[in-house]
């Protein structure tokens, strides 16, 4: 009804819109109640644009109302991130909407990278969220497609896939030129996200992999973050063969193994993921299991700054660690900066 008195007033009573674009109720009401509305800065592109090694790390939004452990984790990692990440359904559990979580951070001061997933919104609802996002003050963004509902905990729930990551990110880019998808203008003015991507050097294709990462790369990609890495000489090979002159950072997934049990569930139950024995066995032996798993991160990091522009740290539920483990691999913290302009 809101839409049509719009196109009504704007255009004339006679005026057809069948596919209009708006922000949803609930991203006005997060707008009107946001403040300030105004970009942290732009500390992650600005470190992109330098060529800064860079670290960033994830959050889980909370399954339920009340964000207070997710923003005291978050505030663990200020200066020694250069961004955050907000997940959207992953392994399609739910949680709350990544971009409110994202909305929640920013008011709390924390640079956000605010994941988009495919699987649950058809184009024009993320489009409405894309142009939230940017009213939000939230600038980054990693487009992917999602995990199959069939691996969470709504099997029965209907996925949409309107889109994939690869189409989401061309439509990042026409919102970024002030067009939706359709070509049409955006007469309250154009979008500056910045968009990156996720990567698999494990994948078992490796041309298919090669071809994916090209048309990421032609769709606008401006970073990659990868799944959790435990083959370094794979990942080597791909910096070298595959992302080698892309002009863009690939940062190394790691992930905190907290215990031999731990790592034994991700071989289970993450699909492409394998721990080698040899890691387990380690964490199994370890009198301090949890120590231990912080070390053999340390020593991924140290590894993956020797290949890649920088690492995306993932340590569920213990993102408190994050900085020790910084720490141990030698990654000292981030200079403190005023407020970026655009550096676009």
């Amino acid at each position: 009804m809101v839409a049509a008195v719009y196109c009504a007033l704007r255009h004339g009573p006679s005026y057809s819109c069948p596919h209009l674009i708006f922000l949803t109720p609930c991203l006005i009401a997060i707008v009107a109640s946001s403040t300030p509305l105004s970009p942290l800065g732009y500390q992650f592109r600005t470190a992109v644009k330098a060529g800064d090694f860079l670290v960033t790390a994830e959050v889980t939004p909370p399954k339920g109302g009340d964000p207070q452990r997710m923003v005291s984790m978050a505030r663990c990692l200020r200066g020694r991130v250069h961004g955050v990440n907000i997940t959207d359904g992953s392994r399609a559990m739910l949680r709350m909407a990544s971009l409110a979580a994202a909305a929640i951070l920013q008011q709390a001061g924390i640079e956000s990278i605010c994941q988009m997933a495919c699987r649950d919104r058809n184009r024009i609802a993320l489009q409405a969220d894309l142009m939230g996002v940017h009213a939000l003050g939230i600038r980054n963004l990693l487009a992917l497609t999602g995990d199959p509902v069939k691996a969470g905990d709504h099997p029965d729930a209907k996925s949409v896939f309107d889109l994939e990551s690869i189409r989401l990110l061309r439509v990042i880019n026409q919102l970024n030129q002030g067009v939706d998808s359709h070509g049409k203008s955006l007469p309250d003015g154009a979008t500056d996200l910045f968009a990156g991507a996720a990567v698999d050097p494990q994948s078992h294709s490796w041309s298919g992999l090669q071809r994916r990462f090209n048309r990421k790369l032609d769709a606008g990609a401006q970073f990659f973050q990868s799944q959790l890495i435990t083959d370094f000489e794979r990942l080597e090979k791909f910096m070298d063969q595959i992302a080698v002159g892309c002009h863009r950072p690939v940062l190394a997934g790691i992930f905190l193994l907290k215990s031999a049990k731990n790592a034994e569930f991700i071989n289970r139950h993450v699909p492409g993921v394998q721990i080698p024995e040899a890691l387990i066995q380690r964490l199994a032996a370890a009198s301090d299991p949890l120590q231990e798993g912080m070390q053999i991160a340390a020593e991924q990091i140290r590894i993956a700054r020797q290949l890649c522009q920088g690492v995306h740290i993932m340590a569920v539920r213990r993102e408190d660690l994050i900085p020790p483990i910084l720490d141990l691999a030698g990654v000292a913290p981030l200079e403190p900066s005023p407020s970026h302009p655009n550096p676009a």
